[in-house]
Parts: C-alpha cells; sequence; structure tokens
C-alpha cells in the first residue's frame, strides 16, 4: 500500500485479509501493543474476526473488535525504519486522522 503511515479507525480497516499494524488497547495485561493483523471470513480453525499474522491453523490469535484501538497500512520498506511504529496513545479516538485539530 502506498499510503501515508498514520492511525486510522478502525471502522475503515480493510476486512478482505490485507495484513495491516493494529494497537492493542492497553489492559490487565500489559500496555498498549503494535501487531501485524488481518481480517478473517471465518474456516475451520476459527470465526471471523481479526486474526494475528502470526496465528497457524488450531492455534489462532483473535482479537475481539474492543481490543483494537486503530490500524494503519503497513509501512513501504525503509531502510532507516528498524521498528514497529509506537502505539497510538491519544485519549480519544476522535483525535485519529487529524479530526482533533
Amino acid at each position: 500500500m502506498a499510503e501515508p503511515d498514520y492511525w486510522r479507525h478502525m471502522a475503515s480497516a480493510p476486512k478482505d485479509g490485507t495484513r495491516i499494524l493494529v494497537t492493542i488497547r492497553p489492559s490487565e495485561q500489559g500496555p498498549a501493543e503494535v501487531d501485524l493483523a488481518y481480517w478473517s471470513n471465518g474456516d475451520q480453525f476459527g470465526a471471523e474476526g481479526w486474526r494475528a499474522a502470526d496465528s497457524t491453523p488450531g492455534r489462532i490469535i483473535g482479537y475481539a473488535e474492543p481490543e483494537l484501538k486503530c490500524w494503519m497500512p503497513m509501512p513501504s520498506a525503509n531502510l532507516n525504519r528498524t521498528s514497529m511504529p509506537l502505539p497510538w496513545e491519544g485519549d480519544d479516538d476522535k483525535e485519529l486522522d487529524g479530526s482533533g485539530i
């Protein structure tokens, strides 16, 4: 995807199997994190929903909608970038996409 790198509302995330970056909301298990995920229409290994891209058949890591705060397209290859982007830590989802300005 040749789109700019910025966080977007989950409502606009592609549900066609495209791999994307997601911010997982902080919880009692730990702070906010970024993961690589995709939408699955469901199969013999699991129900419809968001899955971690490193899931394997029989060992599905699934995310419930409320667990995911926002998404961004996979960034293009950049030799100067050596790590994942930081998770979105804004207080209000309305700030995503610049609408909080």
